[in-house]
């Protein structure tokens, strides 16, 4: 067994023992997903009514189900059988096809046919090796299909980025300053941390720099044509602990969101 496919196993152990406590606390979303991610995700994917969608690493179907409900027609898989069980309980749609499929598999990928978008929502962070994957696009992405990712942002919340509040007595009033340390950012690295407070065990983040994110995309002939960082709007300062992300970050995003699609779908672009 490689090291990938060892920390591919780690991390697919978690995920089946976290499932049950991830999906009661996630359910049909939280802040991150509602007003960091989705706005971004359904914009760059659209449109997606009557349209074939891969939800790849989907969870407890959440994204699944947002997809169906525009009118997709989903295929959703995941490697975790507990989060696929919960997302089959969960559904509400006939039109979602729930596959237990490991994304890191290239010739399972593969099997799957081809789609006019393929949606991995807050999941490329969690697979231990993205080649597979990216290879995989060039047979699962229709020619002016669309593959749209949302990561943790790798430059300002990777797993050694430390959140800091700093209070200083500006002439009698005491303003509180948010920021985040980063000690630690170019070189891929793999370390256990939690997704939730409180989740029954850790689970490996796959850290990569940018470069590395999108790197095996770019060399299996996508071509990237979205970006958007996304941050907290200022009002939004939620209830939980002031050292979490919300609006007292505004400047900084947490998040970042993608878009790649195959070289030679673009119109005058018939390369192979």
């Amino acid at each position: 067994m490689t090291n990938a496919e060892r920390e591919n196993s780690q991390a697919q152990d978690a995920w089946n023992t976290n499932a049950q406590y991830w999906d009661e606390r996630m359910a049909d979303g939280n802040d991150f997903f509602n007003v960091l991610l989705w706005p971004s995700v359904e914009r760059m994917l659209s449109p997606v009514a009557g349209r074939r969608v891969l939800d790849v690493a989907c969870g407890n179907g959440l994204t699944s189900r947002r997809l169906a409900h525009a009118g997709a027609k989903v295929t959703a898989i995941d490697f975790s059988e507990e989060m696929i069980r919960i997302a089959k309980a969960r559904e509400d749609d006939s039109s979602i096809e729930y596959l237990v499929v490991d994304a890191t598999d290239d010739a399972a990928l593969r099997k799957l046919g081809a789609f006019d978008g393929v949606l991995c929502n807050m999941a490329l962070m969690d697979l231990a090796d993205i080649r597979p994957l990216m290879n995989a696009l060039s047979s699962l992405l229709t020619p002016d299909g669309r593959f749209v990712f949302s990561v943790v942002h790798p430059c300002f919340n990777n797993p050694a980025v430390v959140q800091v509040g700093e209070v200083e007595d500006q002439g009698g009033k005491l303003v509180t300053t948010y920021s985040v340390k980063v000690s630690r950012y170019l070189t891929p690295y793999t370390q256990p941390g939690l997704a939730m407070r409180g989740q029954p065990v850790p689970h490996p983040y796959f850290h990569r720099p940018l470069s590395a994110l999108l790197a095996p995309g770019l060399e299996a002939g996508l071509v990237l044509d979205g970006l958007e960082e996304r941050a907290f709007p200022p009002e939004n300062v939620s209830g939980r602990p002031a050292l979490s992300w919300d609006g007292r970050f505004s400047e900084i995003p947490p998040a970042l969101v993608g878009r790649m699609r195959l070289r030679w779908g673009f119109v005058g672009d018939k390369s192979p």
